[in-house]
């Protein structure tokens, strides 16, 4: 049985938790991440393809992060320790809280380079910098933007100072006031994103590059490393999953709010958010002559060329980008939480002091990916595919393609195989019903095998890493 409450508090509400939870999964990677992977791998067949890993593994495996979380209400990798103890197995098992901290930390310190770049099109918007511009002028201000060291850093700064802040305020005195207000105003946003590409002169085509498989753009990829593989990174990436922030936020959650319940409602608002990014966009980058697997610069090339057309577009692409960039916010508190709270928990620190400290581990490591995209850029080739941006492509590649699926993998395995059914039927609270026959089948067969497939596939059967000269 787990604990009342965790020693750093607990949410105030089921939907503070779900607001909570969202925000995590909801922000770069629903708005910048998967919309260019989208044009990199296919479209509407990647869709599909992110779709089923949602909802056979992403789901399955986000209950059990969170049945993990509010049993051991601890930090992961104490969580993992504890129940491993509780139930007879190797304490060896709390460096699976470790693999997922870890990865969280490493994707925290590229997302806050990334959202610095919506920090600095805040002001770019705002005085005008896109009124009338093409997508020639677009492109321009942004490589400009990402070729300055210096302004990257002082962006990047920014960010993870705000970061640090929150978190160090603790559960109620921080994250929940932000995403009471913050979250329902993305979506209202979004919406108002969408009403315009509904207007743009290639709104069908955007619809239906999203939603329309054209298996014929996969005749050249393998389907393995090329659309699998990116979708279910892209899935476990926009859920949170596998780093740590999912298991310590269920691990502030109330012994009678359902687990069940609140992971479908949290996987169809980010899921939501990620379709609704694409509808937006792909309209928009089809009607101005863009390509669709531009990378990651779609979202800061093609939304400001909208921006300068639309009436009111600089008030509205402000309020965009502000908004982004406090969904980022959401989402960066919940990866820098697993390292801060296992900071208090072992080290006896106080909240502030380590929320600090990590934070400037995290921003010293976010320094390197700066640097990746001007000074020490290298181009390199991963399953086939050439990427150009050195440190920043390894972080991403590292953490979405391994670390997380990993981290999945192992923890369908703890709470399937190795937990007690007493244990997991406890903490989801649905008896010995349908509803947990058929999570408990998914997480032991369906959700590990389906993810070794992919992962062992790409891993072992292509030389995936070499260095172009």
């Amino acid at each position: 049985m787990s604990m009342r409450t965790s020693i750093h508090g607990q949410w105030s509400s089921r939907w503070i938790f779900i607001l909570a939870a969202t925000g995590s999964a909801v922000g770069l990677g629903n708005i910048w991440r998967f919309p260019y992977l989208t044009g990199e791998n296919g479209g509407g067949a990647f869709v599909l393809v992110y779709l089923l890993c949602v909802i056979m593994m992403g789901i399955p495996i986000m209950m059990a992060e969170i049945l993990l979380g509010r049993r051991g209400r601890k930090s992961p990798i104490n969580t993992m320790e504890t129940l491993a103890a509780e139930e007879g197995l190797n304490p060896n098992w709390r460096f699976l809280g470790w693999l997922g901290v870890l990865a969280g930390f490493i994707i925290l310190s590229y997302y806050s380079v990334i959202a610095g770049w919506t920090i600095a099109f805040i002001f770019k918007t705002g005085m005008g910098d896109f009124v009338g511009a093409n997508a020639e002028q677009t492109t321009t201000i942004f490589s400009e933007l990402i070729s300055s060291p210096g302004i990257l850093l002082f962006w990047h700064s920014i960010f993870m100072f705000i970061t640090i802040r929150v978190v160090s305020r603790g559960v109620s005195g921080g994250l929940e006031r932000a995403v009471k207000f913050l979250m329902p105003a993305l979506f209202v946003l979004l919406l108002v994103m969408v009403g315009y590409a509904m207007s743009t002169e290639k709104f069908l085509d955007g619809l239906k590059y999203l939603f329309i498989p054209d298996f014929n753009s996969l005749a050249e990829k393998n389907l393995f490393s090329d659309v699998f593989l990116p979708a279910l990174g892209q899935a476990f990436f926009s859920l949170s999953i596998g780093m740590g922030a999912i298991m310590i936020y269920g691990s502030y959650l109330s012994k009678d709010s359902s687990i069940t319940s609140n992971c479908f409602v949290i996987a169809i608002a980010d899921t939501s958010v990620a379709i609704l990014a694409g509808i937006a966009i792909f309209p928009i980058v089809f009607t101005y002559g863009l390509d669709p697997s531009d990378g990651p610069g779609l979202i800061f090339i093609s939304l400001p060329i909208a921006f300068g057309q639309m009436p009111f577009g600089t008030f509205f692409g402000c309020l965009f980008f502000i908004l982004l960039m406090f969904a980022a916010w959401t989402s960066s508190i919940s990866l820098l939480e697993p390292a801060v709270t296992w900071l208090v928990e072992s080290k006896k620190m106080s909240r502030i002091k380590a929320s600090y400290i990590a934070g400037f581990i995290a921003w010293l490591l976010g320094v390197l990916t700066a640097l990746s995209f001007n000074y020490w850029a290298f181009e390199f080739s991963f399953a086939g595919a050439i990427k150009q941006n050195g440190l920043f492509d390894i972080f991403d590649i590292l953490t979405s393609n391994i670390m997380l699926p990993l981290g999945g993998v192992l923890v369908a395995i703890f709470t399937s195989w190795l937990m007690s059914r007493k244990s997991t039927v406890d903490e989801l609270g649905l008896g010995d019903s349908i509803a947990y026959k058929i999570w408990r089948f998914t997480i032991r067969y369906i959700a590990p095998i389906g993810v070794l497939i992919i992962f062992l596939n790409t891993m072992g059967f292509f030389n995936i890493f070499s260095i172009n000269n």
